[in-house]
Formats: structure tokens, C-alpha cells, sequence
């Protein structure tokens, strides 16, 4: 393929696959001239690996004359973390380098990499990147839970970046060189997908699509993801696809005039409807009648709770971070098969189960969804249906997994987020779940922590007996009516 240029540039137009593996090499090399005795220039090694070429030459004249010429390649993973091998300038008529043979050799590196992988590692492999303002330490923790999504959604996480910046680039949310790098390391851990732990904006998604084969996701759609394959009972799938919705109404973007259909009837002038306008109009028909939809579940549980007051039982809602055992907790105390798995909202739906304490008093406990920092705007908005089974509680249940890094800053966001629901006033009880996993230094740093907080151990019925104590001690009996003496 011949590329004519002006002095300045060139232009790459889109250029076929040699090898098949969307994971791997192109199969092209480029062989340029520089109109100057230059070597080759950061633009030509950006297109090496947003090109994934084989190899990038440029060939640099003096008075039309060649005088020497340079290589670069992209290296397969190695002990110095290098992106690209750059090779010095010679003469023209003097290099030696066997193209042929390098890239055979780094393709044969990359298959051993990608034959490497373990059998267990079904899903697809994704790179985890952050890109803030905070500290390196604060992102690498809040990759590790983006890490923990990601096996929740059936993916392999295969590597991370980090980058702490001053300010986020508008365009890429990193910049070009990082970006570069980004790319290279993909290529290298062999991932498909790359996930952004922050909401990446509309024009930032479209950016980055651009200048990637690779998929690009950030933390909200990661969330919706998994979401959507939880889902089991109507409302929670209309809860999902409400906020997918939403999510993606502000993204719908056109490509060009070919999507345009011509108005029809009497009067028309030009292009009409595009395809963009038609399929944001239908998402917004979409989103009304899914609202009405979940006004109807709405209702529905209001009625199945007014049913709850009329018998008079006290309820008890467990909350709490996700992953912290509550629906482990519930299925103990109740002798019920709620599912409970080591994944981050393995429970979508609300659970409701009438439970029969000691000294003959009787509660209905409901399990509830897991909550999340940073959990999408839209999200909360569409799981109003489920949270409201919250505004009834006599008292709420707040489930910690003591035995997590983070417990103090997981119990503080699921405070913060019951407060802006303004279900603060409600009387709630501190569990610290996995009692068993601390050791004796860990137990008393939480009991200085929390000196309210009740351990626990969802597995082990013997330890929830202080729990139930706890909250017989804690409910309003009067609310429930006293059976006659005889």
C-alpha cells in the first residue's frame, strides 16, 4: 500500500487485519520518509501502537537524498516494563536489522503469552485503569473492589494503571502518552476490555472509542452490567433497564447523513427523523413507560406493606455493604435458601421472611440490596422501589464485614447513604459480621472502633443469639397485639 503525503504528514486511512486475533499484531509494517534528517517522532510511535503495526521505519532525506534510517516495535511483556523497542539511526545502506525475523519472534512471544493463560480464566481479560486527583494508595483500593466488579460481571481482570493527575484531560481523561501506554499494556496482558474506574463522560467514551479496538467501559456501565445479569423478578428488571436507559440516552450518538430518512408526506423538506432523533425518541417512550411500570410495583409493595402493619409485625431490614453476608444472615436465622455467594450484589430483589423469635414474638426480616460507594445517580433512582421497603422498618440491621481492610470507610458510606435517604432516624444495630476471620489484635481494634457493634458470624447460628437479643430488645412490641389471657 503506497501513502502519499504532504511535507508535513501523512494520512492512515483504515487499514485491513493481516493476522485475525484482535489481540494481536496487525500484520502491516510502515516505512516512511521524513523530508529532514529526523528520527522518528513521537506521532510515528503513537501510531505504531494505536495501529498495532508491526513495526514503524522512517527513512530521512537530506536534499532528496536517503541518509539514515530508524525502527521501533512493540515488546511483548518484559522485566522493565517497557512499551516499545527503539533502535538508534544508521546509515541508510548499512542496517541490518532482520524485520522479518524480529517480528516473528515477537509474535511468537505473544502467542506463548496468550497460550498462557489459564483454562480457568473463561471470561474475557480486562485492564483496570484510574485516572484521578487523589493519592495512588486511594486509587489502588478503589481498584481493588473495581477488581472484585469485574469477577462479579465474569471477567479476568489482567492488569491495572494508575495515573494521579492535577486536572482530567476533557478529551482522553489521560493523556496521549499515557494513553499510549495504556494501549501497549493491553496488548501485552492480551485484554479485550478496559475499565475505567471513574464515570468517563459522553465526548470521553466517544474519544476513546475512537483511538482503541478495544471496548471501553467505565464504572457506572460495569455496575448496570451486573445489574442486569442479577435481575430475576420483574421490577428488578425494569429497575435495570430504566437505568440503562438513562445511562445511555445522553450517549446516543450519529454517525453521519446516511442515517437520515427522508420525511415523508406532502410539504417534506430534505432529511427528516435521523436515526439518532428516532432511537433517543423511542429510548424516552422507553423510560415513560417504564416509570409507570415500577408505579405499579410502587404500589403493589406499598399494599403488600400496609398488609404487614395491619398484622402487626414489627420489621426488621437488613442492610449493609455489598458482599457483607447479609443474605447469608437472613438464610440462618430464617432456615431459608435466599441466594448467598461470594460476589459483590449476588442480591438484587428484596427479601422478605416472617421469623418466630424467642418469648413467642414474631418479626419479618427483609434482606435488601447491597450497597456500593459511588453507586450510580440513576441507579438509586431506579431501586427506589426496592429501598422503599426500608421506610417501614421499625429497625434496620446494618451488616459489616469486620474482617475487610476497609470496614470503617464501607460502614461510614452505607451511613452517608442512608442519611440522604432520610432513613437516619430509623433505630439501627451494628453487626460486625466474619467475627472469626480476626485475630485477637483485630478484634480489639474493633470492639475500640465500635464498642456498640454485635460480632457475629452469619454462618454459625450459636453466635447470632447476642444479635437476637439485640433486636428484641431494640423492637416496639406495643406496635404488636397481645394474644388474650386465659
Amino acid at each position: 500500500m503506497v501513502l502519499v503525503g504532504d511535507p508535513g504528514s501523512i494520512y492512515i486511512p483504515e487499514l485491513p487485519r493481516a493476522r485475525q486475533s484482535s489481540g494481536r499484531l496487525r500484520g502491516l509494517r510502515l516505512l516512511h520518509t521524513h523530508l529532514a534528517e529526523d528520527s522518528l517522532s513521537q506521532e510515528d510511535l503513537m501510531d505504531m501502537v494505536f495501529l498495532r503495526l508491526d513495526s514503524v521505519t522512517v527513512l530521512s532525506l537530506d536534499h532528496d537524498q536517503p541518509v539514515a534510517v530508524q525502527t521501533a516495535y512493540i515488546l511483548p511483556p518484559n522485566p522493565e516494563g517497557k512499551s516499545y523497542e527503539v533502535l538508534d539511526p544508521c546509515r541508510w545502506d548499512r542496517s541490518d536489522v532482520d524485520l522479518e525475523a524480529t517480528v516473528e519472534a515477537l509474535e511468537d512471544e505473544f502467542a506463548r503469552q496468550e497460550d498462557g493463560v489459564s483454562v480457568d480464566d473463561s471470561g474475557e481479560r480486562a485492564l483496570l485503569v484510574s485516572v484521578d486527583v487523589v493519592s495512588k494508595d486511594v486509587q489502588d483500593v478503589s481498584l481493588d473492589e473495581l477488581s472484585e466488579l469485574a469477577k462479579t460481571a465474569g471477567l479476568v481482570p489482567a492488569g491495572r494503571m494508575t495515573q494521579r493527575v492535577r486536572k482530567l484531560n476533557p478529551k482522553f481523561i489521560l493523556g496521549r502518552g499515557k494513553l499510549a501506554d495504556l494501549e501497549v499494556l493491553a496488548l501485552q496482558t492480551n485484554a479485550s476490555i478496559i475499565i475505567f474506574d471513574q464515570d468517563l463522560a459522553p465526548t470521553q467514551l466517544r474519544n476513546l472509542a475512537d483511538v482503541t479496538e478495544r471496548r471501553i467501559l467505565d464504572r457506572t456501565q460495569l455496575i448496570l452490567d451486573i445489574f442486569a445479569q442479577h435481575a430475576t423478578s420483574r421490577a428488578g428488571k425494569l429497575q435495570v433497564e430504566m437505568a440503562q436507559l438513562k445511562y445511555m440516552l445522553p450517549r446516543l450518538v450519529g454517525r453521519n447523513r446516511a442515517m437520515s430518512r427522508l420525511m415523508g408526506g406532502i410539504g417534506g423538506r430534505g432529511p427528516g427523523e435521523t436515526k439518532l432523533e428516532v432511537d433517543r425518541r423511542r429510548a424516552r417512550d422507553k423510560l415513560t413507560k417504564l416509570k409507570k411500570d415500577l408505579d405499579k410495583v410502587r404500589k403493589q409493595r406499598g399494599q403488600t406493606r400496609e398488609r404487614r402493619d395491619k398484622a402487626g409485625l414489627p420489621i426488621v431490614s437488613l442492610v449493609g455493604y455489598t458482599n457483607a453476608g447479609k443474605s447469608t444472615l437472613l438464610n440462618t436465622l430464617t432456615s431459608s435458601t435466599v441466594l448467598a455467594e461470594n460476589k459483590l450484589f449476588a442480591t438484587l430483589d428484596p427479601t422478605s421472611r416472617r421469623i418466630r423469635f424467642p418469648k413467642e414474638r414474631e418479626v419479618v426480616l427483609t434482606d435488601t440490596v447491597g450497597f456500593i460507594r459511588r453507586l450510580p445517580p440513576d441507579l438509586q433512582e431506579a431501586f427506589r422501589a426496592t429501598l422503599e421497603e426500608l421506610e417501614s422498618a421499625d429497625l434496620l440491621v446494618q451488616v459489616a464485614d469486620a474482617s475487610h481492610p476497609e470496614v470503617e470507610e464501607q460502614v461510614e458510606a452505607v451511613r452517608k447513604i442512608l442519611e440522604e435517604m432520610g432513613l437516619n432516624e430509623i433505630p439501627t444495630l451494628l453487626v460486625l459480621n466474619k467475627w472469626d476471620s480476626l485475630d485477637d489484635e483485630g478484634r480489639e481494634t474493633m470492639r475500640n472502633i465500635y464498642p456498640q457493634g454485635i460480632p457475629a458470624v452469619a454462618l454459625e447460628r450459636p453466635s447470632l443469639e447476642p444479635l437476637v437479643e439485640a433486636i428484641l430488645d431494640s423492637l416496639p412490641w406495643e406496635k404488636q397485639p397481645e394474644e388474650p389471657d386465659y
